[in-house]
Protein backbone atom coordinates (compact mmCIF):
# COMPACT_ATOMS: atom_id res chain seq x y z
CA UNK A 1 0.00 0.00 0.00
CA UNK A 2 0.98 3.67 -0.28
CA UNK A 3 1.87 5.81 2.70
CA UNK A 4 3.29 9.30 3.26
CA UNK A 5 6.55 9.04 5.19
CA UNK A 6 9.74 10.94 5.91
CA UNK A 7 13.17 9.33 5.87
CA UNK A 8 15.14 12.58 6.17
CA UNK A 9 14.06 15.75 7.90
CA UNK A 10 13.35 18.97 6.05
CA UNK A 11 10.67 21.03 4.35
CA UNK A 12 7.63 19.84 2.39
CA UNK A 13 9.95 18.23 -0.17
CA UNK A 14 10.99 15.70 2.51
CA UNK A 15 7.58 13.99 2.31
CA UNK A 16 7.72 10.79 0.26
CA UNK A 17 5.05 8.39 -0.93
CA UNK A 18 6.36 4.91 -0.17
CA UNK A 19 5.14 1.40 -0.82
CA UNK A 20 4.87 -0.35 2.55
CA UNK A 21 3.26 -3.58 3.79
CA UNK A 22 -0.41 -3.46 4.74
CA UNK A 23 -0.50 -3.53 8.58
CA UNK A 24 -2.25 -6.40 10.35
CA UNK A 25 -4.47 -5.82 13.40
CA UNK A 26 -3.56 -7.54 16.64
CA UNK A 27 -5.82 -8.37 19.56
CA UNK A 28 -8.32 -5.59 20.31
CA UNK A 29 -7.24 -3.66 17.25
CA UNK A 30 -8.97 -2.74 14.00
CA UNK A 31 -7.61 -1.98 10.58
CA UNK A 32 -9.26 0.97 8.84
CA UNK A 33 -9.30 1.61 5.11
CA UNK A 34 -8.57 5.32 5.17
CA UNK A 35 -10.92 7.59 3.23
CA UNK A 36 -9.57 10.89 4.58
CA UNK A 37 -7.02 12.17 7.07
CA UNK A 38 -6.33 15.79 7.98
CA UNK A 39 -2.90 17.34 7.75
CA UNK A 40 -1.97 19.11 10.97
CA UNK A 41 0.90 21.32 12.15
CA UNK A 42 2.19 18.40 14.23
CA UNK A 43 2.83 16.52 10.97
CA UNK A 44 5.05 19.38 9.83
CA UNK A 45 6.85 19.15 13.17
CA UNK A 46 7.49 15.42 12.66
CA UNK A 47 8.71 16.13 9.14
CA UNK A 48 11.09 18.79 10.43
CA UNK A 49 12.56 16.46 13.06
CA UNK A 50 11.18 18.14 16.18
CA UNK A 51 10.22 14.77 17.65
CA UNK A 52 13.50 13.07 16.75
CA UNK A 53 13.81 9.73 14.97
CA UNK A 54 16.76 10.51 12.72
CA UNK A 55 17.68 7.56 10.52
CA UNK A 56 14.24 5.98 10.77
CA UNK A 57 11.23 5.93 8.47
CA UNK A 58 8.49 7.94 10.17
CA UNK A 59 4.84 7.82 9.23
CA UNK A 60 2.66 10.93 9.23
CA UNK A 61 -0.95 11.56 10.13
CA UNK A 62 -3.13 11.30 13.24
CA UNK A 63 -6.72 11.73 12.01
CA UNK A 64 -8.63 8.82 10.48
CA UNK A 65 -11.99 8.65 8.74
CA UNK A 66 -12.83 5.50 6.81
CA UNK A 67 -14.28 2.02 7.12
CA UNK A 68 -13.26 -0.96 9.22
CA UNK A 69 -11.39 -3.38 6.99
CA UNK A 70 -10.27 -6.08 9.45
CA UNK A 71 -10.55 -6.76 13.18
CA UNK A 72 -8.41 -8.53 15.74
CA UNK A 73 -10.51 -10.58 18.17
CA UNK A 74 -12.14 -9.68 20.41
CA UNK A 75 -13.46 -6.46 18.90
CA UNK A 76 -16.80 -4.66 18.98
CA UNK A 77 -16.40 -3.35 15.42
CA UNK A 78 -17.38 -5.13 12.23
CA UNK A 79 -15.90 -5.00 8.75
CA UNK A 80 -17.61 -2.23 6.80
CA UNK A 81 -18.42 0.00 9.77
CA UNK A 82 -17.85 3.69 8.93
CA UNK A 83 -15.63 5.09 11.67
CA UNK A 84 -13.34 7.86 12.84
CA UNK A 85 -10.31 7.39 15.06
CA UNK A 86 -7.15 8.94 16.42
CA UNK A 87 -4.08 7.08 15.18
CA UNK A 88 -1.04 6.61 17.45
CA UNK A 89 0.45 9.90 16.29
CA UNK A 90 4.21 10.12 15.98
CA UNK A 91 4.30 6.73 14.33
CA UNK A 92 7.25 4.55 13.45
CA UNK A 93 6.99 3.65 10.64
CA UNK A 94 3.32 4.20 9.75
CA UNK A 95 0.72 6.89 10.42
CA UNK A 96 -2.75 7.70 9.12
CA UNK A 97 -1.58 9.31 5.87
CA UNK A 98 -1.79 5.93 4.22
CA UNK A 99 -4.27 3.66 2.52
CA UNK A 100 -4.72 1.57 5.68
CA UNK A 101 -3.96 2.13 9.35
CA UNK A 102 -4.27 -0.05 12.47
CA UNK A 103 -5.54 1.48 15.71
CA UNK A 104 -6.70 0.19 19.09
CA UNK A 105 -10.40 -0.61 19.11
CA UNK A 106 -10.83 1.77 22.06
CA UNK A 107 -9.69 4.70 19.91
CA UNK A 108 -12.57 4.29 17.44
CA UNK A 109 -16.01 5.88 17.20
CA UNK A 110 -18.79 5.58 14.65
CA UNK A 111 -18.40 8.24 11.95
CA UNK A 112 -20.70 11.26 11.91
CA UNK A 113 -23.82 10.66 9.83
CA UNK A 114 -24.22 14.30 8.82
CA UNK A 115 -20.92 14.92 7.00
CA UNK A 116 -18.74 13.20 4.42
CA UNK A 117 -15.46 11.43 5.18
CA UNK A 118 -13.33 14.42 4.13
CA UNK A 119 -14.96 16.57 6.81
CA UNK A 120 -15.05 13.74 9.36
CA UNK A 121 -11.31 13.35 8.89
CA UNK A 122 -10.75 16.75 10.52
CA UNK A 123 -12.36 15.86 13.85
CA UNK A 124 -10.31 13.43 15.98
CA UNK A 125 -7.00 15.16 16.76
CA UNK A 126 -8.18 18.73 17.15
CA UNK A 127 -11.57 17.89 18.62
CA UNK A 128 -10.08 15.63 21.28
CA UNK A 129 -7.37 18.18 22.06
CA UNK A 130 -9.98 20.89 22.65
CA UNK A 131 -12.22 18.58 24.69
CA UNK A 132 -9.36 17.36 26.88
CA UNK A 133 -8.02 20.90 27.36
CA UNK A 134 -11.42 22.04 28.60
CA UNK A 135 -11.51 19.09 30.99
CA UNK A 136 -8.22 20.28 32.48
CA UNK A 137 -9.57 23.82 32.87
CA UNK A 138 -12.64 22.45 34.72
CA UNK A 139 -14.85 25.47 34.15
CA UNK A 140 -18.51 25.85 35.14
CA UNK A 141 -21.33 27.58 33.26
CA UNK A 142 -20.95 31.32 33.66
CA UNK A 143 -17.16 31.19 34.05
CA UNK A 144 -15.09 33.22 31.61
CA UNK A 145 -12.59 31.73 29.17
CA UNK A 146 -10.27 33.34 26.65
CA UNK A 147 -9.21 31.11 23.75
CA UNK A 148 -6.12 32.17 21.78
CA UNK A 149 -5.92 31.00 18.19
CA UNK A 150 -9.71 30.99 18.19
CA UNK A 151 -9.92 30.87 14.38
CA UNK A 152 -7.75 27.76 14.21
CA UNK A 153 -8.76 24.13 14.43
CA UNK A 154 -8.21 23.47 18.15
CA UNK A 155 -9.26 26.98 19.12
CA UNK A 156 -12.39 26.87 17.00
CA UNK A 157 -13.53 23.59 18.53
CA UNK A 158 -12.75 24.95 22.01
CA UNK A 159 -14.88 28.05 21.39
CA UNK A 160 -17.82 25.94 20.24
CA UNK A 161 -17.52 23.38 23.03
CA UNK A 162 -17.17 26.00 25.75
CA UNK A 163 -20.02 28.17 24.45
CA UNK A 164 -22.23 25.07 24.27
CA UNK A 165 -21.54 24.52 27.97
CA UNK A 166 -22.61 28.03 28.91
CA UNK A 167 -19.10 29.40 29.42
CA UNK A 168 -18.53 33.06 28.51
CA UNK A 169 -15.96 32.87 25.71
CA UNK A 170 -13.63 35.56 24.42
CA UNK A 171 -11.97 34.62 21.15
CA UNK A 172 -8.48 35.95 20.43
CA UNK A 173 -7.41 35.96 16.77
CA UNK A 174 -6.45 38.24 13.91
CA UNK A 175 -8.78 41.18 13.38
CA UNK A 176 -9.96 39.78 10.06
CA UNK A 177 -11.23 36.62 11.78
CA UNK A 178 -13.74 38.35 14.05
CA UNK A 179 -16.81 37.33 12.04
CA UNK A 180 -15.68 33.70 11.95
CA UNK A 181 -14.86 33.54 15.66
CA UNK A 182 -18.16 35.12 16.67
CA UNK A 183 -19.99 32.69 14.39
CA UNK A 184 -18.45 29.86 16.40
CA UNK A 185 -20.11 31.17 19.54
CA UNK A 186 -17.63 33.60 21.10
CA UNK A 187 -19.45 36.26 23.13
CA UNK A 188 -16.48 38.60 22.84
CA UNK A 189 -13.60 39.06 20.43
CA UNK A 190 -10.17 40.65 20.68
CA UNK A 191 -7.14 40.83 18.43
CA UNK A 192 -5.08 42.71 21.02
CA UNK A 193 -5.81 41.04 24.34
CA UNK A 194 -7.77 41.95 27.45
CA UNK A 195 -6.94 43.74 30.66
CA UNK A 196 -4.76 41.78 33.11
CA UNK A 197 -6.67 39.36 35.34
CA UNK A 198 -9.82 39.72 33.27
CA UNK A 199 -10.78 36.04 32.74
CA UNK A 200 -11.08 32.91 34.85
CA UNK A 201 -9.03 30.85 32.41
CA UNK A 202 -7.07 30.86 29.17
CA UNK A 203 -6.82 28.03 26.66
CA UNK A 204 -3.64 28.97 24.81
CA UNK A 205 -4.11 27.29 21.44
CA UNK A 206 -1.84 29.84 19.75
CA UNK A 207 0.95 29.24 22.32
CA UNK A 208 1.32 32.92 23.17
CA UNK A 209 2.68 32.06 26.61
CA UNK A 210 3.33 34.78 29.18
CA UNK A 211 1.22 37.53 27.54
CA UNK A 212 -1.83 35.25 27.61
CA UNK A 213 -1.11 34.15 31.19
CA UNK A 214 -1.35 37.79 32.29
CA UNK A 215 -5.01 37.83 31.25
CA UNK A 216 -5.93 35.14 33.81
CA UNK A 217 -7.18 36.22 37.23
CA UNK A 218 -5.24 35.27 40.35
CA UNK A 219 -5.93 31.63 41.17
CA UNK A 220 -7.37 30.94 37.71
CA UNK A 221 -6.31 28.30 35.20
CA UNK A 222 -4.11 28.22 32.11
CA UNK A 223 -3.78 25.36 29.61
CA UNK A 224 -1.36 25.30 26.68
CA UNK A 225 -1.86 22.91 23.81
CA UNK A 226 1.81 22.27 23.09
CA UNK A 227 3.38 19.75 25.46
CA UNK A 228 6.16 21.19 27.59
CA UNK A 229 5.57 24.82 26.57
CA UNK A 230 4.41 26.74 29.61
CA UNK A 231 5.32 30.19 30.92
CA UNK A 232 6.60 30.48 34.47
CA UNK A 233 3.79 30.06 36.98
CA UNK A 234 2.59 33.13 38.85
CA UNK A 235 -0.20 34.45 41.08
CA UNK A 236 -1.47 31.00 42.00
CA UNK A 237 -2.65 30.28 38.46
CA UNK A 238 -2.99 26.55 37.85
CA UNK A 239 -0.83 25.61 34.86
CA UNK A 240 -1.37 22.58 32.61
CA UNK A 241 -0.30 21.16 29.27
CA UNK A 242 -2.65 19.00 27.23
CA UNK A 243 -1.14 16.08 25.34
CA UNK A 244 -3.95 14.52 23.35
CA UNK A 245 -4.78 10.88 23.96
CA UNK A 246 -6.98 8.51 21.98
CA UNK A 247 -10.37 7.96 23.58
CA UNK A 248 -13.23 6.42 21.65
CA UNK A 249 -15.83 7.42 24.24
CA UNK A 250 -14.83 11.08 24.06
CA UNK A 251 -14.64 10.89 20.28
CA UNK A 252 -18.18 9.49 20.22
CA UNK A 253 -19.29 12.53 22.25
CA UNK A 254 -17.70 14.81 19.66
CA UNK A 255 -19.39 12.92 16.82
CA UNK A 256 -22.79 13.42 18.47
CA UNK A 257 -22.09 17.14 18.74
CA UNK A 258 -21.21 17.25 15.04
CA UNK A 259 -24.47 15.54 14.14
CA UNK A 260 -26.37 17.93 16.42
CA UNK A 261 -24.83 20.93 14.64
CA UNK A 262 -22.86 22.08 17.69
CA UNK A 263 -19.44 21.50 16.12
CA UNK A 264 -18.46 22.77 12.68
CA UNK A 265 -15.97 20.77 10.62
CA UNK A 266 -14.01 23.10 8.35
CA UNK A 267 -12.11 21.91 5.28
CA UNK A 268 -9.87 24.34 3.42
CA UNK A 269 -8.86 21.94 0.61
CA UNK A 270 -8.55 18.23 -0.12
CA UNK A 271 -5.53 16.63 -1.79
CA UNK A 272 -4.83 13.18 -3.17
CA UNK A 273 -2.36 11.20 -1.05
CA UNK A 274 0.29 11.42 -3.77
CA UNK A 275 0.10 15.21 -3.45
CA UNK A 276 1.01 15.15 0.25
CA UNK A 277 4.12 17.30 -0.32
CA UNK A 278 1.95 19.94 -2.02
CA UNK A 279 -0.39 19.91 0.97
CA UNK A 280 2.57 20.37 3.32
CA UNK A 281 3.70 23.35 1.24
CA UNK A 282 0.22 24.87 1.47
CA UNK A 283 0.19 24.31 5.24
CA UNK A 284 3.44 26.28 5.48
CA UNK A 285 1.70 29.32 3.98
CA UNK A 286 -0.20 31.72 6.21
CA UNK A 287 -3.93 32.24 6.22
CA UNK A 288 -5.22 28.65 5.95
CA UNK A 289 -8.64 28.52 7.60
CA UNK A 290 -9.90 24.99 8.02
CA UNK A 291 -7.92 21.81 7.62
CA UNK A 292 -6.10 20.47 4.61
CA UNK A 293 -7.14 16.86 4.06
CA UNK A 294 -5.44 13.95 2.31
CA UNK A 295 -7.68 11.41 0.59
CA UNK A 296 -5.97 8.15 -0.44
Amino acid sequence: MRAAVVTTFGGPEAVEIAEVPVPEPGARQVRIKVAASALNPVDAAVRAGLFGGAGKTLGLGWDVAGTVDAVGAPAAWQVGDPVVALAPGVADPLGAHAEYVVVDAGAVAAAPASVDAVHAGTLPLNGLTALQALALLDLAPGDSLLVTGAAGAVGGFAVQLAAHRGIEVTGHARAGDEELVRSLGAAHFTSEGVEPGRVDAVLDAAVLGAPALAWVRDGGAFVAVRDGVLPEAERGVRMENVWVRADGVQLDELVRLVDQGVLTLRVAEAYALEDAAKAHARLAESGVRGRLVLAP
